[in-house]
C-alpha cells in the first residue's frame, strides 16, 4: 500500500487544534509536522484546512450478531460506523446466544474476521451463573465485563446480590453496567397500566416508567459495590443530571498517574433529544434508560465539557426495524440506530458552541482508549495506528436512502448537520470517501495493554 501524505489540515488532538500535514505508512501515523515534503509515489489528500480527528472509539454498541441479524450485523453496522467516523467499536453480549463464556468471545471474534470495517472488541456478558467464566477471563481478549443491573433479556440481569457481589469482587478487567433497577420500573409500568390500560400507553410515558429514581436507584449499588471491592467500575449511558452528582469531576489519568476507578458515559441521543421529541418521533426514540428532560440533555453536555464529571461519551447504537418499532408501545422494542451520524451530531454541538472540537474528540477517542487499555488508538501520534477522520464544513440533510445500517432508518432522518465525514481511514487505508464504502473491511481486533 503506498504512503498516504494528507497536507494542510487542521488536527485536533490532545486539547489543541494544530495546522499540519500528516504522513501515512505501513498502516500507522508515520510523521506529523507543520510541513512534509512529498515523496514519489506518496497519494497526496490535500486537506484544505479541514479538521483531521483520530478515529472515534465508541465503547457501546449492539450490532445483533450471532442471532438478531435480522436487525443488524457485524459487516453492515461496522461499514454505517466507519460512514460516521468510528473506527472502532465495543460490542455488548445481549445476543443470541449472549456471550457469557471464552467459547462465545472467541466465536464472536472469528465472526468479525474480514467482515468488520472498524476495529473490534467484545464485551464478556454476567450472569446469575457464569462467575467461573468471569474469574477466567484473559483480561487481554475483551474491554471489560458487562452486569445488566436493570431489565434484561434471557439470562442477561444480575438480581442475585451474593453474585453481583462476587462479579465486583472478582471481575479481572473493568465492570460496565447498564443501572436500571427493576422493581422501581415495573411499580411504575404497573401503575401506568392500571391507571391507562396497557393499550392506551405511549412512548411520551416512557421516561416517567423508566424513571430517574430507577436510574439513580441501580448507580448508586454499582457504586456502592465497587468502592466496596476497589472494582473499577464504568456507568454506561448515563441520562439524569441526578445521577452526576455520584461521580467524581476530572481526567480518567491523573497528572500524578492515577487512573480514576469509576467513571461515567453518556450517549449521543441524550443530548440531541429530548421528552419534547417523543411527540413527534415516538417509539423511533424509545431506549433504555429513557431520554427524559431537556434540563438534564443541557446538564450532561456541560458535564462533557471541561472539568465534568462525563468521561466518555457513545452511541448505545441498538437497530430495531421499521417493523418493530410501529408496535404499540408496550410491544416496540428499545434502542436507536446512532453510529451513521453520531459524531456529527456532536459536532453540532460545537457549532452551537456548547462544546469544543477538542473536548469532542477527548470524550469519544482518548477517554475510551484511556479507560480500557486500547493500544496505540484513540490519538494522532506518531507510531499509533492510522485510524483517523477527515470531516468536512459542507452542511447535509440525513435521508433514509444514506442509511447503511441494515434496519434502513435513522432518528436523525431530515436533520441538517453542518458537519459531515469527508474521509475515514482504519489501520491506514481509506474505507469511507464521503460518498461510498471503498475496499473490503480491514477492521483489526483490538489490543488491550493489561
Amino acid at each position: 500500500m503506498p504512503a498516504t501524505l494528507i497536507v494542510n489540515a487542521r488536527l485536533v488532538n490532545e486539547g489543541r487544534e494544530t495546522e499540519a500535514d500528516l504522513r501515512i505508512e505501513n498502516g500507522r501515523i508515520d510523521r506529523i509536522d507543520a510541513q512534509i515534503a512529498p515523496r514519489p509515489g506518496d497519494q497526496v489528500i490535500e486537506a484544505g484546512g479541514r479538521m483531521l480527528l483520530p478515529g472515534m472509539i465508541d465503547d457501546q454498541v449492539h450490532f445483533r450478531e450471532p442471532g438478531l441479524t435480522h436487525k443488524g450485523d457485524i459487516a453492515s453496522e461496522s461499514a454505517a460506523a466507519v460512514a460516521g467516523g468510528l473506527t472502532s467499536f465495543m460490542d455488548m453480549p445481549n445476543t443470541n446466544p449472549p456471550t457469557l463464556d471464552s467459547a462465545a468471545l472467541e466465536a464472536k471474534y472469528a465472526a468479525a474476521k474480514g467482515r468488520a470495517w472498524g476495529n473490534h472488541g467484545f464485551y464478556l456478558g454476567a450472569s446469575n451463573d457464569n462467575l467461573d467464566a468471569i474469574r477466567a477471563l484473559d483480561p487481554k481478549t475483551a474491554p471489560g465485563i458487562k452486569v445488566f443491573m436493570g431489565a434484561s433479556t434471557g439470562n442477561m440481569l444480575v438480581d442475585d446480590p451474593e453474585t453481583l457481589d462476587g462479579i465486583f469482587r472478582e471481575a479481572p478487567t473493568p465492570i460496565i453496567t447498564h443501572c436500571e433497577d427493576s422493581p422501581t420500573i415495573d411499580a411504575n409500568l404497573a401503575a401506568f397500566k392500571a391507571r391507562y390500560g396497557e393499550d392506551a400507553l405511549t412512548a411520551e410515558m416512557h421516561p416517567d416508567i423508566r424513571s430517574r429514581e430507577a436510574c439513580i436507584t441501580s448507580t448508586r449499588l454499582a457504586i456502592s459495590l465497587a468502592r466496596k471491592h476497589g472494582t473499577r467500575l464504568h456507568v454506561l449511558h448515563i441520562s439524569t443530571a441526578d445521577e452526576l452528582a455520584l461521580f467524581t469531576p476530572g481526567p480518567i489519568l491523573q497528572e500524578d498517574g492515577r487512573r480514576k476507578r469509576i467513571t461515567a458515559e453518556t450517549c449521543i441521543h441524550f443530548l440531541r433529544f429530548d421528552r419534547s421529541d417523543y411527540a413527534r418521533l415516538g417509539n423511533l426514540i424509545k431506549c433504555n434508560p429513557a431520554i427524559k428532560d431537556a434540563s438534564d440533555c443541557e446538564a450532561l453536555i456541560q458535564a462533557l465539557g471541561e472539568g465534568g464529571a462525563i468521561d466518555v461519551l457513545a452511541t448505545d447504537h441498538a437497530p430495531h426495524t421499521w417493523e418493530e418499532k410501529q408496535k404499540p408501545y408496550a410491544q416496540a422494542p428499545s434502542g436507536l440506530p446512532l453510529v451513521q451520524y453520531a459524531l456529527v451530531a456532536a459536532l453540532e454541538l460545537v457549532h452551537e458552541k456548547k462544546l469544543t472540537a477538542a473536548q469532542v474528540v477527548r470524550k469519544f477517542a482518548h477517554a475510551p482508549a484511556q479507560l480500557f487499555d486500547v493500544s496505540q488508538r484513540g490519538y494522532l501520534r506518531e507510531g499509533y495506528w492510522a485510524d483517523l477522520v477527515l470531516i468536512g464544513a459542507t452542511p447535509f440533510t440525513v435521508r433514509r436512502e444514506d442509511v447503511l445500517s441494515k434496519c434502513g432508518w435513522s432518528p436523525f432522518e431530515g436533520t441538517t448537520f453542518h458537519s459531515r465525514v469527508a474521509a475515514t481511514w482504519v489501520n491506514g487505508r481509506m474505507v469511507w470517501n464521503g460518498e461510498h464504502l471503498l475496499g473490503t473491511p480491514n477492521g483489526q481486533r483490538l489490543e488491550f495493554d493489561r
